[in-house]
């Protein structure tokens, strides 16, 4: 078998390799998405079981703006970790997915590099220049591509941090509303009762 088609088929073979390896990445990504829905699902319908008879169980009307307040109490909270499991989620996906591309550019630019050495051997004589312009353009998008995948790596991490600073801020404020909602509605109990008395 001469070079040239074993060189195809193993390209042909290393395309089908990444695809699966992108398939199954995905595949694996939305398998978790799956199942955290479903917990997402169960621990919400078990929460509404528990509120239901939490509030079934009250007998005295002026607890009943007490307990409806404490009620919504770990709402935000599970919000924001449900949210934040999604997003650890699809970023390892997207970093998994980063890696295969990287990697078969990677690949492409040594076979680049590698058909350009090639090429300048079996060059006709006086062709040095136009050689030399080859692989200086090559070097220089290598470079640019290099740069700007540092670049949106940066980015990355500037955003990562962001979200999570911004997702502990909005627990922090939503702890303090809803325990400032349950005091407010606590002390309406107490001052209905003193009322009645």
């Amino acid at each position: 078998m001469s070079a040239i088609p074993q060189q195809i088929a193993d390209r042909q073979k290393d395309a089908l390799e990444t695809l699966l390896a992108v398939q199954n990445s995905v595949f694996a990504g939305f398998e978790k998405l799956v199942d955290l829905n479903l917990k997402a699902t169960r621990a919400a319908l078990d929460d509404a079981a528990a509120k239901s008879k939490k509030l079934a169980a009250v007998k005295d009307p002026q607890e009943v703006s007490a307990v409806t307040a404490s009620l919504v109490q770990a709402s935000p909270e599970q919000a924001l970790a449900y949210g934040k499991q999604v997003y650890d989620i699809i970023s390892g996906v997207q970093g998994e997915l980063t890696k295969l591309v990287e990697a078969r550019i990677a690949d492409n630019q040594k076979l680049v590099a590698d058909a350009i050495d090639q090429i300048s051997k079996n060059a006709p004589a006086g062709s040095e220049s136009a050689v030399a312009l080859i692989k200086s353009s090559l070097a220089t998008a290598n470079n640019a591509y290099d740069s700007l995948t540092k670049a949106a790596k940066q980015a990355a991490e500037v955003t990562e941090s962001n979200l999570n600073a911004a997702a502990s801020a909005t627990a922090r404020a939503a702890a303090e509303a809803t325990e400032a909602a349950v005091n407010a509605a606590k002390s309406t109990a107490r001052s209905a009762a003193a009322a009645r008395k």
